[in-house]
C-alpha cells in the first residue's frame, strides 16, 4: 500500500460509502493544543489521536524525549481510535505530515499494514473542496490485535556499527550545533549526515514526488541495507521514513534519537558538517 494518499483519494473513498478511519494527530512542538486545534475544524468523522499521550511513552532517564508507547498501551489506543482488523487508516495533521507520520511508523511497526497519510493534511482536504466539522468526536471501540517490533529499529549501542547511512534529520543549525534549543546538548551523531525533514516536502508542505525523493536518499547512500534516521525525539524522523518509504526505501528509525544520545555523558559530539563522508 502506497503510504501516501491524496485528498482526491479520500474523498473518492468516502464518496463511495468507504469508512477508514481517520486519525486526527494535530500536534506541535512546544505546543499543547493539538486537540482544542482539532475541535476547531476537523475531517468529518475523524477521531483526536494524542501525539504526547497515545503515540509516546513516559520518558525516563536514556529513553528520549519520546519513547515508543508499549505495546499494550498502543494496541488500546488503536482500539480506542475504532480500529479492527480490516480497517484502512489515514492520518493527517496540519503540520506537513510531521506529526501524523508518527501514528503511520507506530502502526506499521505494529503489525498494522493498512495505513497511509494524507499528503498535504487538512489544508489539502480544504483545498480539495472538503468540509470541516467542529466538537470532538468519538469512535465506536475496535479491535485489532497488534504485534510489534516490524519496522527497523536502530538502538543506542548498535550506532558505532551501523552498516548504511546514519541521517540526522533535524534542521542544519541544530546538526553543526549552531543553536539547540531543546536538548542540553548541541551539535550531532559523529558520522550522521544532515538532511532536515523539511527536503521531504515542497512549498506547498506536500511531499515531493517519488523519483526526487529517491534520488535524495540515494545521493546520501541512504538506500544501502542498515540505514537510518534520526531526529531531536524521534518524531520528525518518522517523517524521514515515510518520505523513504514513498520512494521505494526502507529506512530504519532511531527512536531516542539525539535526546537519548546525548543523556549518555561519554557519547562523542560532531559539530563540523560530513556531507561528503560515505
Amino acid at each position: 500500500m502506497n503510504p501516501l494518499i491524496s485528498a482526491a483519494q479520500l474523498r473518492e473513498i468516502l464518496d463511495a460509502g468507504g469508512q477508514p478511519v481517520l486519525l486526527d494527530v494535530r500536534w506541535v512542538l512546544g505546543r499543547d493544543d493539538g486537540a482544542q486545534s482539532y475541535a476547531a475544524g476537523h475531517i468529518p468523522g475523524a477521531v483526536f489521536a494524542d501525539l504526547e499521550k497515545e503515540l509516546s511513552g513516559a520518558p525516563g532517564e536514556h529513553t528520549g524525549r519520546h519513547p515508543l508507547p508499549l505495546p499494550a498501551d498502543f494496541e488500546q489506543a488503536a482500539r480506542g481510535w475504532g480500529i479492527n482488523a480490516q480497517s484502512h487508516v489515514v492520518a493527517y495533521d496540519n503540520s506537513g505530515a510531521l506529526a501524523a507520520a508518527r501514528a503511520w511508523w507506530l502502526l506499521r511497526h505494529a503489525g498494522f499494514d493498512r495505513v497511509q497519510v494524507l499528503d498535504g493534511g487538512l489544508e489539502a482536504w480544504t483545498d480539495a473542496g472538503g468540509e470541516l466539522a467542529l466538537g470532538y468526536e468519538q469512535a465506536a471501540k475496535g479491535s485489532v490485535s497488534l504485534s510489534w517490533g516490524r519496522m527497523p529499529v536502530v538502538e543506542y549501542e548498535e550506532l558505532d556499527t551501523l552498516p548504511g547511512t546514519l541521517i540526522d534529520s533535524r534542521a542544519t543549525a541544530r546538526y553543526l550545533g549552531i543553536e539547540e534549543p531543546i536538548d542540553p546538548v548541541a551539535g550531532h551523531i559523529p558520522g550522521a549526515l544532515n538532511r532536515p525533514t523539511t527536503d521531504n516536502l515542497d512549498a506547498q508542505m506536500r511531499f515531493r514526488a517519488p523519483e526526487v525523493l529517491h534520488s535524495s536518499f540515494v545521493t546520501l547512500g541512504a538506500h544501502r541495507p542498515g540505514s537510518a534516521a534520526y531526529c531531536g525525539s524521534g518524531i520528525t524522523a518518522a517523517h524521514q521514513v515515510l518520505a523513504a518509504a514513498s520512494a521505494g526505501i526502507p529506512l530504519g528509525l532511531f527512536p531516542g534519537s539525539w535526546s537519548e544520545y546525548c543523556s549518555y555523558p561519554d557519547a562523542p559530539v560532531a559539530t563540523s558538517d560530513e556531507k561528503h563522508r560515505h
